[in-house]
């Protein structure tokens, strides 16, 4: 008997009426271009859905994220990664790009971007794994150095990123470092001094969950509130122009 990879497919939502994909929905095991195995969905969002895939030939396991075709009209979303991740492929911090694909799904072409795929676990699940959920803050302020450090390589190239929560943070410990990747880079356009704040005010936003947010941060030490400052807006931006400032400033940091 003859063992068939599955075939791409992808299930209709009853959102999709008018015919837009709105899931792809690839079973484990689905064969694309003869070329990449789907071993399992990671995440999905507005633009689409993101798998861990395994080439055929090499057996290298990649990301591959599949764009949705009424989110990428021309191709733009698709063009937006590709060069923003290529721009940013010095950036330690950052997915490195690797090729682009495409493929038909109930008629409709659609696209696809392959990259490495970051080891570790996002954020959100990491902290999970952890005692209340959280960071001690000595741990949380290495974490927000890497952090910061990757993310102070991004802004001296003049991009951001926009959206920077503990979703979209891929993190690997070891000892007492962290290895750090973000992904999912929202801004459209080269970076801007408020977008930079924006950023700065998305990592300390992640410190403050890493500690575990409102329910702990009353007792948390001075070296943490200095940072934090409430997660007062104005007071951040105040302290904090971008991330080459944050780093600069946790590289100096003394603990009492």
């Amino acid at each position: 008997m003859t063992n068939r990879a599955p075939q791409p497919h992808a299930r209709k939502s009853a959102a999709s009426a008018s015919g837009k994909l709105t899931t792809f929905d690839f079973a484990p095991g689905t064969v694309l271009l003869k070329k990449y195995r789907i071993i399992e969905k990671l995440g999905e969002g507005w633009e689409g859905e993101v798998y861990r895939v395994r080439e055929a030939l090499t057996g290298v396991i990649r990301a591959a994220k599949f764009f949705f075709p009424h989110r990428n009209v021309k191709n733009q979303a698709l063009k937006f990664y590709a060069r923003k991740l290529h721009k940013l492929r010095h950036c330690p911090a950052a997915i490195q790009y690797v090729t682009e694909e495409r493929m038909m799904v109930q008629g409709q072409e659609v696209r696809f971007l392959i990259s490495e795929l970051a080891e570790g676990r996002v954020l959100s699940e990491f902290l999970k794994q952890h005692p209340g959920a959280r960071l001690t803050p000595f741990e949380a302020l290495h974490l927000l150095h890497a952090l910061s450090s990757g993310m102070a390589a991004v802004h001296q190239l003049r991009e951001s990123h926009g959206d920077l929560h503990t979703q979209n943070v891929m993190v690997r410990r070891q000892g007492l470092e962290f290895e750090v990747k973000v992904f999912d880079f929202f801004q459209l356009d080269a970076g801007k001094q408020d977008q930079y704040q924006d950023d700065v005010y998305g990592l300390v936003n992640i410190l403050y969950e890493c500690v575990g947010g409102k329910k702990h941060y009353s007792r948390q030490p001075p070296v943490i509130k200095g940072i934090v400052r409430g997660l007062k807006s104005s007071l951040i931006r105040e302290k904090f122009r971008n991330a080459i400032q944050l780093r600069n400033y946790l590289d100096n940091l003394e603990w009492d």
